[in-house]
């Protein structure tokens, strides 16, 4: 179970804001311009109906209603529900939680959690939503579930110099001997209470929850670790080599740890 000190950290840390422009610059923008990319392959078409559970302030989702889909937003942060809202007519939003959803059965034809695996430490809790995840799928629907890998702290640390901290020297020491990442520092460039997946982790709670496993890939590959990133992604060209590339070598197991986010798709069987 969450415990009710990590569930506050959690929520004190979105309460902050910095979730609704995060996706636009630097490695944000290329975890978002890779995240839709995989999920314009794997989804249904449109109009079909999405469950975006743990969507925070809602790009994905606004994403997803201008090409027609028709979109359930689920976020337990009442000011990601807020922005949401504001951030698509056509979607509509609650407030909830992952590991038990207030939706019907069979009632989605792909299910999104590109966040709630994150920050559920407890194993249990994981299988818990993406078991609702299914429940809420219809037969043969589409769950796609985002995680943190367990190597992206100690390479942000490289990335950005963080490990000349101590203190985050010592939480990314811990991330990645036991997954679970903390911040003692209360700095938000350290980010906040979460587990860091192995890439073969995602394949395994996707069986135990009663998912048939497609794939687990790179989001942002190496990519992230750039140091011009914005430059690239803002010249067509460049743009679309880097995404290319990454694309290429998005499903190499040697080299799945070196992305800072995985994503998972199977189905309901």
């Amino acid at each position: 179970m969450v415990a009710t000190g990590d569930a506050e950290t959690i929520a004190a840390f979105y309460a902050l804001g910095m979730e609704r422009d995060r996706l636009t610059t630097g490695p944000g923008a290329l975890e978002f311009a890779r995240t839709c990319a995989v999920l314009e392959r794997f989804l249904p078409p449109p109009p079909a109906r999405v469950a975006d559970i743990g969507g925070g302030p809602g790009r994905y989702a606004a994403w997803l209603t201008e090409r027609g889909y028709r979109v359930h937003l689920i976020d337990p942060v009442p000011l990601h529900v807020e922005q949401a809202r504001a951030a698509g007519a056509d979607l509509t939003a609650a407030v909830g939680d992952a590991r038990a959803l207030q939706l019907p059965d069979a009632s989605a034809d792909a299910v999104l959690l590109l966040g709630p695996l994150y920050h559920l430490p407890d194993r249990a809790d994981r299988l818990r939503a993406l078991a609702e995840a299914r429940r809420v799928c219809r037969p043969d629907g589409v769950v796609a579930a985002a995680a943190i890998s367990r190597f992206a702290s100690t390479l942000d640390g490289l990335r950005g110099g963080y490990l000349d901290d101590p203190a985050f020297a010592a939480a990314a020491a811990h991330d990645l001997a036991t997954g679970r990442h903390d911040n003692p520092t209360g700095d938000p460039a350290y980010f906040t209470t979460a587990y860091f997946h192995r890439p073969e982790e995602l394949a395994a709670e996707f069986a135990a929850a009663g998912l048939a496993h497609e794939a687990t890939v790179a989001v942002e590959g190496p990519g992230w670790l750039l140091a011009d990133l914005d430059a690239r992604l803002a010249d067509p060209t460049r743009r679309a080599v880097l995404l290319a590339a990454l694309a290429a070598i998005e499903a190499e197991p040697a080299l799945l740890g070196a992305s800072a986010h995985l994503l998972a798709v199977g189905r309901r069987a």
